[in-house]
């Protein structure tokens, strides 16, 4: 049965989101036209990255907890992956909004994105002969600073709440993938195109990585959802 965990990963995350998308007091599925465009232009790039990333062997995947359907070089439930996991934290940050519109964060949002810039491209210089780790950070850094200039830098505070109540359970389902509780890793990494620094089985960058992929996912939603809003209204 362990050749189905990381499918049952996938599926765990999502579960719950998808079931209370029909809540009536949240609706998220009203929101499905607006995000479902978003995710699969994001998974794209994502996966183009992955593909790379596991040909240059910067990480892998244990054959033993996938079922062995593979795209390319990566595993269905990789290619799953991108689809789960953003899809319940973009219905994380649209029910944190709709509940609970005020945000103590949004008084330090200039704040977070100064300090958040210069932390990502410092570490992209400073590691820039590391893969994962230069790519990870310098692709923050440009998406931060694209964000900053533009309208959508509003939401920032509201990204980052959501990210932040996600986390728990981001450290539980990445925990799981790379060897938490189990006797191997489902995901392997090579250290030597990292920092080499781990949040208990996690690589630090994975952090920051989650956090783009979320971010670039939301920036999209609201993107479509706002020029939806402003075509039928003009």
């Amino acid at each position: 049965m362990q050749q189905y965990l990381y499918l049952a990963i996938d599926l765990g995350c999502i579960l719950i989101p998808v079931l209370f998308s029909f809540h009536p007091k949240i609706k998220f599925y009203k929101e499905w036209k607006f995000y479902f465009p978003s995710m699969v232009v994001v998974a794209l790039l994502f996966l183009v990255w992955d593909e790379w990333f596991t040909r240059m062997g910067v990480w892998g995947f244990n054959a033993d907890y996938v079922t062995g359907v593979y795209l390319g070089k990566l595993p269905i439930e990789e290619i799953l992956f991108f689809i789960c996991i953003p899809y319940a934290c973009v219905f994380t940050y649209f029910t944190l909004n709709k509940l609970w519109p005020k945000n103590l964060l949004q008084n330090y949002n200039r704040f977070m994105f100064q300090i958040l810039i210069v932390f990502s491209l410092g570490m992209a210089v400073i590691f820039r002969e590391n893969w994962y780790t230069a790519v990870t950070f310098g692709s923050l850094a440009i998406c931060l600073l694209a964000l900053s200039f533009s309208k959508w830098r509003v939401h920032f505070p509201n990204m980052s709440r959501a990210y932040l109540i996600i986390l728990p359970f981001f450290f539980l389902s990445n925990g799981l993938l790379t060897g938490s509780f189990i006797p191997e890793q489902v995901v392997w990494y090579d250290d030597t195109e990292n920092v080499g620094r781990r949040m208990f089985t996690i690589p630090f960058e994975d952090i920051f990585y989650g956090f783009l992929l979320i971010v670039l996912n939301i920036w999209g939603y609201e993107w479509l959802k706002r020029s939806h809003f402003s075509t039928s209204h003009s």
